[in-house]
């Protein structure tokens, strides 16, 4: 067979090759072995041009594996002798000593000194640079015009392949994109929860760019949901809502990131701070739906007070009897203030009893000795109501017609909670008929379950022991 017609075959067996999938990657190694074959040298490496960064980078080769490399060699157009090539639009050939040349450029990951020919030539697709490729030989070797003349035929012929290959690879990762956006809207949209909108997030951004971690930083400076950990490269996009910055998205990664890949992170970091203020919105919503039960639950409290107040003797004193029902109204204020400051199901007691404490002594306990014992005792918010309605009573009878000396007790004890309230006077007084000791007998033993117990010892205990979980 003759020269022109086994390049001729040499040309339909590579375009055949090259042509026999979509794959960018596997194109590209498709083009650096049969290349090699095809004009019988010992290596050949592919490169394809970044018109971003201006850059020719190494994608492919034959005789040297690219993967091992920790990191791939780039040219600039005109830097290094394929790099010539590229930019000057013409083949390059230098059949012996090419290391020797001054426009060589060496790698240190890349043995390209023991060759000693080289032949480059440019890819081009339609006029317009796609990459360059050089084939070498370890011995000296002097190519023929023939053989440029079919390298150069095959650069041009394997351009539109890998222009192919790479708007395939191009739609397959917007497909990766937008399957991961579908994944984040649809936690977003179904999810009631932000931990669980946030966590679905997170996990796609590492998912998408192959992220060795990733972080949802809140504006108040705390993390949630942190997935992986740091890599050598890191990228922070703003959550914005309504020009306000609510956030960021931190994503870590062993290798750059691309710009590509900046946009879709800018996508993420929108959703996320959808997901956010729709979690945001939703709590709004569900605490608006406590305060209201807990306000609607508050007011009938304080007119089943005041109908008990109404019923009370005729002989109490008008004055007097308006005095407790607004104590009794505070008391109630105060749990609800608890409630809603510390967002908690459970109120903490020794907090609570401080603040009454403190109410009622103002106005009540001037030149009184008030002692407070309050260990850490937690419980339910309509519990903690009963409870600082028992305790306003009892406090401020202890305060009214006890001694000098007031003594308060807040105790656990095997499960149970233990309040006691000491004075060194008369302490309380009144038939269990009355409206104090009415009231505080009822909340006792309907809302608290607990007992309730009056001792008199050189001054009255009132004492009153309930579970501290029901």
């Amino acid at each position: 067979m003759n020269a022109p017609a086994r390049h001729l075959r040499l040309l339909t067996e590579t375009i055949a090759a090259v042509n026999s999938t979509l794959d960018l990657q596997e194109v590209l190694g498709l083009v650096a072995r049969k290349v090699a074959e095809a004009l019988d040298t010992d290596a050949c490496f592919v490169y394809l041009y970044d018109e971003r960064a201006d850059e020719l980078v190494l994608r492919a080769t034959h005789g040297t594996r690219v993967e091992e490399m920790t990191r791939r060699p780039k040219l600039r157009p005109g830097e290094g002798i394929t790099g010539s090539a590229a930019a000057e639009r013409s083949p390059i050939m230098i059949p012996a000593q090419a290391h020797l040349d001054p426009r060589f450029r060496g790698f240190s990951n890349l043995p390209e000194d023991e060759y000693e020919s080289i032949l480059a030539v440019p890819i081009l697709a339609r006029a317009k640079l796609a990459g360059a490729l050089n084939v070498r030989t370890r011995r000296p070797r002097e190519f023929s015009e023939a053989e440029i003349e079919l390298l150069v035929a095959i650069a041009a012929q394997v351009a539109q392949t890998i222009e192919h290959a790479k708007l395939y690879a191009e739609a397959q990762r917007r497909v990766g994109e937008l399957e991961a956006l579908a994944r984040i809207s649809e936690a977003v949209s179904e999810s009631l929860y932000l931990e669980e909108s946030l966590e679905a997030i997170v996990k796609a951004t590492v998912d998408a760019v192959g992220a060795t971690g990733a972080a949802l930083v809140l504006e108040d400076g705390g993390i949630a949901r942190p997935e992986g950990q740091a890599g050598a490269f890191a990228v922070r996009m703003p959550l914005r809502w309504k020009g306000r910055q609510i956030g960021e998205l931190v994503c870590d990664r062993d290798t750059d990131f691309t710009p590509d890949e900046r946009a879709l992170l800018a996508s993420i970091a929108h959703h996320a701070a959808v997901a956010l203020e729709h979690g945001r919105a939703v709590m709004r919503g569900v605490l608006a739906q406590e305060i209201h039960h807990r306000v609607k639950n508050n007011l009938q409290t304080v007119a089943s007070l005041l109908r008990l107040q109404a019923r009370a003797e005729d002989d109490v004193d008008p004055r007097k009897a308006l005095d407790d029902s607004v104590n009794r109204i505070l008391a109630i204020a105060a749990v609800h203030e608890v409630l809603t400051e510390q967002r908690e199901e459970e109120v903490d007691l020794g907090e609570l009893l401080e603040r009454l404490r403190a109410m009622l002594v103002q106005g009540l306990g001037a030149g009184k000795r008030v002692e407070a014992k309050l260990a850490p005792v937690s419980l339910a918010g309509n519990r903690a109501t009963a409870l600082a309605l028992v305790f306003s009573e009892l406090f401020q009878n202890a305060l009214e017609h006890g001694g000098d000396e007031v003594r308060i007790e807040l105790a656990s004890r095997n499960g149970d909670a233990m309040l006691a309230i000491t004075d060194d006077g008369g302490g309380l007084t009144g038939e269990p008929s009355g409206t104090g000791l009415s009231i505080v007998h009822a909340l006792v033993r309907d809302e608290l379950g607990g007992t309730f117990a009056l001792r008199h010892d050189a001054g009255t205990r009132a004492e009153v022991v309930f579970p501290a979980h029901t």
